[in-house]
C-alpha cells in the first residue's frame, strides 16, 4: 500500500485535532450537564477553578494538644502538617496551603468554601488507634422490649460472662471490664458534647461510639497504631463483587497483627472484632474472619465506592503524631484578587501582541500560521485546564498565569526554527513544497530537544520546588505537551497545504517565502519573471547579483581565509615571473 501524500497527511492530522478538540468539549460538558458534586451543584464548568491567590478560600486553624500539655516538637508539627496535606491532596482540593506557626498551630488554607467531607478530614486529626472489640451495644441506657416495656440495657460483664477480679491477659481479655467501666459505659452518652474520648490512654480500655452515634463499645487498649500502616486503598472485591479497603501493614505492624489475627480468629461475636479508631470515634470494627501473617487484611462491608475510599484515606493518613482541636475556621479573601489576575492577563495579551506584529512584519502572511497556531493551542489549553480542575482538582494560581505566559515565547521560538529551516531550504534552491517537507523534516528534531528539556525541566521543578511554584511547573510542562501536539497536528498540515496554494506555493512577495526576496541560489524549474528595470538591468541580473551577494554572507570565515590564501599566493607566482 503506498504511503499517503503530503496532502492526505495534512488532512488526516487536521482531522485527528479536530476529533481531539471535539472529545475534550465532550468530556467537559459530561461534567458541567451530566455530573454533580457532593453539594449537588454541576462537577465542572466552563472555567479553570482559581487557586487560593486569585479567589480566596476557607482558613482552618488547628491548635496541637499533647497527653501531658508540654509543646510539641518541631518535627512533629511538620510531620503532622505533611499528613494532613495529604489528607486534604486526596480530597481533590489542590493549591491548598498548609503551614505551622506559634509551634503548636497549623493553618490549613483552601480555594473556595470547603464542603463538609474536605473539612470532616481536616479536623479529624487524631493518631489512628487499633484496638481489641470488648463489648458492643446500642448507645441508650435502655430499650424497648418485645411486650412494650422499657428494659435496662444488659451489662457487659454479664454477656460476656466475664470475671473481672482477674488481671487481663491480652488486649481481647474480658477482664478488663471491671464494676467501674461498666458502671461508665451505662451511663456514657454518645451524643454528649463533654465525652471526650481522643486523648484516653492509650494502655487502657476505652469506652466510645462509631462516627454515626449508633453503637457504643468498650474497647481494649491500643496494640497497634496507624504508623504501622504503610498503605490503604480501595477496591472491588472479584469474588463478592463488593466494595472494599486493603490495608498493608509494615513489617513490625505484620507481626503483631498477625498475633492478633490468631487469637481473634474462632472468637465469639464481638469479642472476635477488632477496631479502627480515629479521633476517638470507631471507624470501622471488621470481624476476624481469618488469621492474616501477611500483613495485608482486606475490610470488607457494606460500602460504596467513596464510603470505601474515604475509609482507606482515614486509614492511610490518619497516623498523625498528635492529636488536634479547631481553633477557627472562617472565610478568607483573597491575598492577590482580581486585580493581579488582570494585569496577568493583560501582560499574556500583550505578549500575544508582540509575537504577532513580529510574526507579521518578519513572516509577511506566514505570520498568519503562528497566529492560528496560538489560538487553537489557547483553545486546548483553556478547555484542558476546565478538565483538569474537574477530574484532579487542579486550580490555577499567579504562578500558573505566569506559566502559560512563558509559554507563548517558547511557541514563538518553536515558530521560528521551522520557519528558518523552511527559508534555507528555499535559499538553497528548492521548490516551496520540497521546501517545506525538508524543512520540517529538519526543524523538528531540533523542537523535539528543545521541548523534552522544557519538559524536564518543568517535572523537575514541579517534584522539588515549594507548593507556590508547582502551579509554574504544571502549566509550563503541559502546555509544552500541547505546544508539540500543535506542531504535528496543526502547524505542519496547514504549511503542507498552504504550500499548494497559488499565493505561497507560487512565492508571492506578501507570502513570506518568496526565493527572490530570501536570495535563491537555484531554483531549477521555478522561474520567476520580472520586467527588465529602467537603467538596462534585467531582473535575471538582479537575482544574480543578490544571489552573489547571499553567497558571500553565507561563507564560512575558514573559507574566506583559504580564498584570501589562494589569492596571495597567486599575487606572489605573478612578482616572481
Amino acid at each position: 500500500m503506498a504511503a499517503p501524500t503530503p496532502v492526505r497527511h495534512a488532512w488526516r492530522a487536521l482531522t485527528s485535532l479536530l476529533v481531539l478538540t471535539a472529545l475534550l468539549f465532550g468530556i467537559n460538558a459530561l461534567g458541567v450537564f451530566a455530573f454533580t458534586d457532593a453539594e449537588g451543584n454541576p462537577a465542572s464548568s466552563w472555567a479553570p477553578e482559581l487557586a487560593l491567590d486569585l479567589q480566596g478560600g476557607t482558613q482552618i486553624i488547628l491548635a496541637a494538644k499533647t497527653p501531658d500539655g508540654a509543646q510539641p516538637s518541631a518535627e512533629q508539627m511538620n510531620q503532622a502538617a505533611s499528613i494532613i496535606r495529604q489528607r486534604v491532596d486526596a480530597s481533590g482540593v489542590g493549591e491548598a496551603d498548609i503551614t505551622t506557626q506559634a509551634g503548636n498551630q497549623i493553618v490549613v488554607q483552601v480555594p473556595g468554601p470547603a464542603d463538609e467531607e474536605t473539612r470532616n478530614r481536616i479536623q479529624s486529626s487524631a493518631q489512628l488507634q487499633l484496638r481489641a472489640v470488648l463489648f458492643t451495644g446500642n448507645p441508650a441506657t435502655s430499650f424497648v422490649g418485645e411486650d412494650g416495656k422499657e428494659t435496662p440495657y444488659p451489662s457487659p460483664a454479664a454477656t460476656l460472662n466475664a470475671t473481672p477480679t482477674a488481671a487481663p491477659t491480652n488486649g481481647s481479655d474480658p477482664s478488663w471490664i471491671t464494676d467501674e467501666l461498666q458502671a461508665k459505659f451505662l451511663a456514657y452518652n454518645c451524643e454528649d458534647a463533654a465525652n471526650d474520648p481522643a486523648n484516653e490512654p492509650a494502655d487502657q480500655p476505652l469506652i466510645t461510639c462509631d462516627d454515626t452515634r449508633t453503637a457504643k463499645y468498650i474497647l481494649g487498649p491500643v496494640e497497634l497504631d496507624g504508623s504501622s500502616i504503610s498503605d490503604a486503598t480501595n477496591g472491588l472485591n472479584t469474588q463478592n463483587n463488593q466494595w472494599a479497603v486493603n490495608i498493608v501493614f509494615d513489617a513490625k505492624g505484620t507481626e503483631v497483627f498477625g498475633k492478633i489475627s490468631q487469637r481473634l480468629f474462632g472468637e465469639t461475636a464481638p469479642r472476635n472484632q477488632f477496631a479502627f479508631v480515629l479521633d476517638g470515634s470507631v471507624l470501622s470494627a471488621p470481624s476476624m474472619n481469618a488469621v492474616i501473617l501477611d500483613g495485608k487484611p482486606q475490610i470488607t462491608g457494606n460500602f460504596t465506592q467513596e464510603t470505601s475510599k474515604t475509609l482507606a484515606d482515614q486509614l492511610k493518613y490518619g497516623a498523625l503524631p498528635l492529636s488536634f482541636e479547631v481553633q477557627s475556621s472562617n472565610s478568607i479573601s483573597a491575598t492577590l484578587g482580581s486585580q493581579q489576575l488582570q494585569i496577568g492577563l493583560i501582560a499574556g495579551l500583550i505578549g500575544l501582541a508582540l509575537v504577532a506584529v513580529y510574526s507579521l512584519v518578519v513572516y509577511r502572511a506566514l505570520g498568519f500560521v503562528i497566529i492560528a497556531s496560538l489560538a487553537v493551542m489557547g483553545v486546548l489549553t483553556y478547555i484542558t485546564l476546565c478538565i483538569l480542575a474537574w477530574r484532579m482538582g487542579f486550580r490555577l494560581s499567579l504562578a500558573g498565569v505566569a506559566g502559560l505566559i512563558v509559554t507563548i515565547g517558547f511557541t514563538a521560538d518553536s515558530f521560528i526554527v521551522y520557519f528558518e529551516r523552511i527559508r534555507d531550504e528555499l535559499r538553497d534552491g528548492k521548490s516551496i513544497t520540497g521546501a517545506v517537507e525538508d524543512g520540517w523534516g529538519r526543524a523538528k528534531r531540533t523542537i523535539y530537544i528543545s521541548k523534552s528539556i522544557n519538559i524536564l525541566a518543568a517535572v523537575v521543578l514541579y517534584i522539588l520546588a515549594d507548593a507556590t511554584v508547582k502551579g509554574f511547573a504544571f502549566t509550563l510542562g503541559l502546555t509544552t505537551l500541547i505546544d508539540i501536539l500543535i506542531f504535528i497536528w496543526f502547524t505542519h498540515p496547514v504549511l503542507q497545504l498552504l504550500a499548494r496554494t497559488r499565493f505561497f506555493g507560487g512565492g508571492h512577495r506578501l507570502s513570506g517565502l518568496d526565493p527572490e526576496a530570501l536570495g535563491a541560489v537555484y531554483r531549477g524549474r521555478a522561474q520567476f519573471r520580472s520586467p527588465v528595470e529602467a537603467g538596462g538591468r534585467s531582473a535575471a541580473q538582479r537575482r544574480a547579483s543578490r544571489s552573489r551577494g547571499e553567497a558571500e554572507r553565507r561563507q564560512t570565515i575558514a573559507e574566506r581565509k583559504l580564498a584570501q590564501q589562494s589569492a596571495d599566493s597567486r599575487s606572489t607566482t605573478e612578482g616572481d615571473d
